[in-house]
């Protein structure tokens, strides 16, 4: 009987407010579920009442699915799918537990429920770049598994417990399927990957990857997406991902290329500690003719080590590998030497990190949901010594170009072994030369492609994002022009790790630069005449190259014509051949004929030199110029900035200087300079990894950054050490070896 008043009561109830006010008939329902139902958690009434709830639970389970149900297939891509899903497009067992999710979403079942939540739909911000419609991959896992909290019983609570008890009752997964948008409500920027739109899902696991993709297809074209009508989307369904790491992973080439160089290097290691024990072990550090400086054999390996280490020459390699000797090497901080110019390690290591800076931004694009917010700080005047950190890539030419013809022409041996030789022995010398550059270069470098590869495999795979810029693909295809350092000559979207393309420019630089110098050894007059028309055939190329393509200064423009003007050598030799050129005029000119200054007009040089180079970084602050503007801000700019550059490189070789170069010469920039090379490899690719593995977009806040770009710089500064012990210092150690061999089978003059 009582139950039979409690429905009646409802019904008379319900009556009078449709009479009432039948708009609000909706909002009362919601109102009397939300009140009513938590309640049910904690009464204490009679088991008689609590038999009757579920009637009760049912009846406004029906209103709630009649109500809603039109309201959730057009606004819930996962509630969306559930209607399109019918034994045509997914098989038997995915179709039954879409409607168990669909029946349990209506029912308000707690664990449909949070597969509800765990499903992305669309949030705020879609105007500026929210593409990231991701719900949440963790609330996915509480789908399959109790909450791993603990809430003390002494407190009432309103909420359903089964959100943290109630288990889905088969096997769920996330997933994301990825849709291209052609909306004109949101601000394209065209800087790839904007209209990607990414839908977080939690899914029935019995739905392979091709069905859902195919549901999602169904439900986009059957025009069932609310903000299709909205925002004008006219979505497609590019394709889907399981997160899940693939088997073909551990077979790529560069899985097992770079396991094998991990364990040679392991060993080589082990070898060069099995030397330095034995020679500890000796009486006065003195090797002993029977044991040849090894540790006593206790082990049949040891006993093989201990056989191969007695030859000389494999000693003298595995010694190339001592990581006490290459640490040492790394942090050894001592005075500056008369020859050597310390100013250029300040140079390197503030360059270093100011281009680590710039790439935590860069790579933030990617993930950001309010990417047009992010532009408009990069353009900001308080923020351009980050968006013009590219520029700085023209400090390491202008060093490289300054130190190449310097270390040339200081060594009078080999400049007059190199007009004595035939053109066949200069072109052995030149070969050496050449070897020497690459042995220390391209060890480390070729390293990092590895990991480049496996870690953008990784990424591709497993990360939440669509991954525009997919170098595992390009390095599979193009790895031999990283090998042979041509990538910079193809296009910039085939790069593999398009951040070498600056690498590629310094090894053809270096090889143009040594066939002019054997030719000035030789030739000088034709020399300086070359020099001179490759420094107006660059300037002139780079004009016409900027006005046909219509160069510009803004980012969309500056991305698009990469190739043709951010990674040419054709265009970025300006600042090797200024290096160049200070170095030669250092040299070459007797002390007379060079520049005098009182002390006041030196330190006005000075200043004025640290104004232009500031001055070149925020001359972009205006950035809607034409074409000839454009291109001769970026062409004559370049060129006053390797000025400025040459003029404190030349001043630090003469033992000159003012208060803020001496803090450049500072003895503490020598560890940093000797882990450049390593932080300029290796930050992209530590950015860009661990930006890919959030499950969540990020918002771009300056304060925030700040101190992501700390835990980057550390995180960098600890991997640049290990990848420089193993990587690098043993191979220029290795080179160092083979030139002091060279050198001591070298002939003696009388």
């Amino acid at each position: 009987m009582e139950i039979w008043l409690i429905l009646i009561f409802l019904g008379v109830a319900k009556g009078i407010a449709n009479q009432s006010n039948p708009t609000t008939t909706t909002t009362t329902t919601q109102w009397q579920q939300q009140q009513q139902q938590p309640q049910y958690y904690h009464s204490n009434d009679s088991l008689q009442q609590k038999q009757q709830l579920p009637a009760v639970d049912a009846l406004i389970g029906a209103e709630f699915s009649q109500l809603h149900e039109p309201h959730l297939t057009r606004t819930s891509v996962i509630f969306g799918l559930t209607k399109v899903a019918n034994e045509s497009n997914v098989n038997a067992r995915c179709e039954s537990q879409l409607r168990q999710v669909q029946r349990g979403i209506l029912s308000k079942q707690p664990w449909a429920m949070k597969v509800l939540d765990a499903s992305g739909t669309k949030p705020s911000g879609f105007v500026y770049g929210q593409n990231y419609w991701l719900g949440s991959r963790e609330a996915c896992k509480g789908v399959q598994s109790p909450v791993g909290i603990t809430l003390s019983k002494n407190f009432d609570r309103v909420m359903h417990y089964g959100l943290i008890t109630q288990q889905a009752p088969f096997d769920m997964d996330y997933r994301v399927v990825y849709l291209r948008h052609n909306s004109p409500w949101q601000v394209e920027i065209k800087l790839m990957s904007e209209q990607i739109i990414h839908i977080g899902l939690c899914l029935p696991r019995a739905c392979s990857s091709e069905e859902v993709k195919q549901l999602a297809g169904e439900y986009v074209s059957r025009g069932m997406f609310a903000e299709n009508d909205i925002f004008d989307i006219r979505p497609e369904v590019v394709y889907m991902k399981d997160l899940q790491l693939r088997d073909v992973f551990f077979q790529r080439s560069s899985f097992r290329l770079l396991v094998a160089t991990a364990l040679a290097t392991g060993a080589l290691m082990l070898c060069a500690q099995q030397l330095l024990v034995g020679k500890k072990l000796t009486p006065n550090g003195e090797e002993t003719q029977e044991s040849g400086g090894l540790a006593p054999a206790e082990s049949e390996l040891w006993r093989a080590l201990h056989s191969l280490l007695r030859w000389e020459r494999l000693q003298k390699l595995v010694s190339c590998y001592d990581v006490p000797s290459n640490w040492s090497k790394i942090f050894a901080v001592r005075e500056n030497k008369a020859h050597e110019i310390p100013v250029m390690n300040g140079l390197r290591s503030i360059c270093a990190i100011w281009i680590m800076i710039f790439h935590v931004v860069w790579f933030m694009y990617f993930t950001v949901h309010n990417k047009t917010v992010l532009i408009t700080y990069a353009e900001q005047a308080f923020f351009q010594y980050v968006s013009s950190a590219p520029l700085l890539v023209d400090v390491f030419f202008t060093i490289s170009g300054f130190l190449q013809t310097y270390n040339f022409l200081r060594n009078s041996s080999q400049l007059e072994e190199v007009r004595r030789n035939s053109w066949r022995k200069n072109l052995q010398l030149f070969g050496k030369l050449l070897f020497h550059r690459y042995l220390r270069l391209g060890p480390l470098y070729l390293v990092v492609m590895l990991c480049v590869d496996l870690t953008y495999a990784y990424i591709g795979d497993t990360s939440v994002y669509h991954i525009n810029e997919r170098f595992d693909e390009m390095c599979s295809k193009h790895w031999w022009r990283n090998l042979f350092f041509i990538q910079n000559l193809f296009n910039h979207r085939d790069m593999c790790a398009n951040w070498s393309w600056s690498l590629a420019c310094e090894m053809q630089f270096f090889i143009l630069a040594n066939v002019l110098l054997f030719l000035y050894a030789k030739h000088p007059k034709l020399t300086k005449i070359l020099v001179a028309t490759i420094l107006i055939s660059s300037t002139v190329w780079s004009y016409g190259i900027g006005l046909s393509i219509k160069f510009q200064l803004s980012f969309d423009a500056a991305f698009a014509t990469g190739t043709e003007i951010y990674t040419s050598p054709f265009v970025r030799i300006l600042p090797y051949i200024m290096g160049a050129i200070t170095a030669w005029f250092l040299l070459e000119k007797p002390g007379s004929q060079q520049l005098v200054l009182s002390d006041m007009q030196e330190r006005s040089c000075w200043h004025f030199a640290l104004f232009i180079f500031f001055s070149c970084i925020y001359s972009t602050i205006k950035r809607d110029l034409g074409s000839l503007l454009a291109i001769s801000l970026f062409v004559l700019g370049r060129l006053c900035f390797s000025l400025s550059i040459c003029w404190v490189i030349a001043g630090s070789a003469q033992g000159r200087g003012v208060w803020w170069s001496r803090l450049l010469e500072a003895k503490g920039f020598q560890h940093l300079s000797r882990l450049s090379y390593a932080i300029y490899l290796l930050n992209p690719l530590v950015i860009a990894f661990f930006y890919s593995l959030t499950s969540a977009s990020t918002h771009a806040d300056p304060f925030m950054l700040c101190v992501v770009t700390c835990g980057f710089a550390v995180i960098v500064y600890l991997l640049s050490i290990l990848f420089s012990l193993a990587f690098e210092f043993p191979y220029s150690n290795l080179s160092s070896l083979l030139l002091k061999k060279r050198d001591a089978n070298k002939p003696k003059s009388a």
